[in-house]
């Protein structure tokens, strides 16, 4: 992709790109791709994986000393996926993914997905696998900061409401109204007057949403201790991951237990038959993204929309056309 880029920001200096003839183009020839476009073809597809390497490069985890930290291990542990194998399949469903993306866009659907789980539990991998391919104006991530003072007054759901999605949308939500069933609980945010009230209210209201023709689905992430242990450590050491760890993400450690007895009580009070909860085994962040993004393809009804044949048009062409120079110190250093 280098020597494309190159020759066409060559053009750009020269003040001439675009007004004089390509050797790849063919005004008066055929419409199959020449060599160039192939290349050009291949070259955007590797770009489109090196962005999943770099993915991957990112969810690498090392100690204080560099070392890599052998996550996802442990007793039970399944065998590695072999990295050829998860590529593949991430690949196929991601274009199941668009597939779904256009047969929403087709029918007007609403569709909400809503994702729980413990801190570093890889529900912010699985979002950006699930996003990784789709138009963002379709589908969009909400991730709501703590609520303000003003918000903290409102019915506790209002905030959330704005979000929703209208006809054609997809909304992933990256923690919901659920905080209120988990760090506010366990952290004491909140009373158990609210509590109780969150655990009446939200079945209604999650059948509130579903009658209005939305379809919900929410998962929980779910990661050994030991998993979220080495995670955490991962972050601890990691200068490019430590943002990811807030003061409440430490306490939650200390309070293990009560994040389990608040998420048991929390999926017992609120998986209702118009929208159950789907549990994730995370421990291993491949499978898990693999398994969430082929359960979520099966929760919709979506079949493969048919376009019209798409026809790239001739450029006109002007004798007259002339590309002003862009004067030199527009353009940024090329470090690289």
């Amino acid at each position: 992709m280098g020597t494309t880029e190159g020759s066409l920001e060559g053009a750009d200096r020269t003040g001439v790109g675009g007004g004089g003839s390509s050797g790849s183009h063919d005004p008066g020839g055929s419409d199959a791709p020449g060599e160039a476009v192939l290349a050009r073809m291949r070259d955007e597809l590797l770009d489109a994986l090196d962005e999943e390497v770099e993915l991957e490069f990112e969810d690498q985890d090392y100690d204080a000393q560099g070392a890599k930290i052998d996550s996802g291990s442990g007793p039970g542990a399944s065998a590695p996926l072999d990295r050829r194998v998860y590529f593949n399949e991430l690949l196929r469903l991601q274009r199941e993914l668009v597939k779904l993306q256009e047969w929403v866009l087709e029918h007007r659907y609403r569709l909400v997905v809503v994702f729980e789980g413990r801190d570093a539990a890889g529900k912010g991998g699985a979002i950006k696998r699930i996003t990784q391919r789709l138009n963002p104006r379709i589908c969009r991530v909400v991730a709501l900061p703590a609520p303000s003072d003003r918000e903290k007054t409102q019915w506790y759901f209002q905030r959330y409401v704005p979000h929703l999605p209208a006809g054609g949308e997809i909304v992933l939500f990256d923690r919901s109204w659920y905080n209120r069933a988990g760090v506010e609980s366990v952290m004491g945010f909140c009373s158990e007057s609210d509590l109780e009230e969150f655990f009446r209210s939200t079945p209604e209201f999650e059948r509130m949403l579903v009658r209005s023709g939305i379809r919900l689905v929410k998962y929980w992430f779910s990661i050994t201790d030991d998993e979220q242990h080495a995670r955490f450590l991962a972050r601890v050491h990691d200068p490019l991951k430590q943002w990811k760890l807030s003061p409440m993400d430490l306490e939650s450690r200390r309070r293990w237990e009560r994040y389990t007895r608040a998420k048991e009580i929390m999926l017992d009070l609120t998986h209702i038959p118009e929208a159950p909860w789907h549990v994730v085994l995370a421990v291993d962040k491949k499978r898990a993204r693999l398994n969430c993004i082929h359960h979520l393809l099966q929760q919709v009804p979506y079949q493969e929309v048919t376009h019209p044949e798409v026809i790239l048009p001739q450029r006109v062409r002007n004798p007259d056309y002339y590309r002003r120079p862009v004067p030199a110190e527009m353009y940024i250093p090329e470090v690289y």
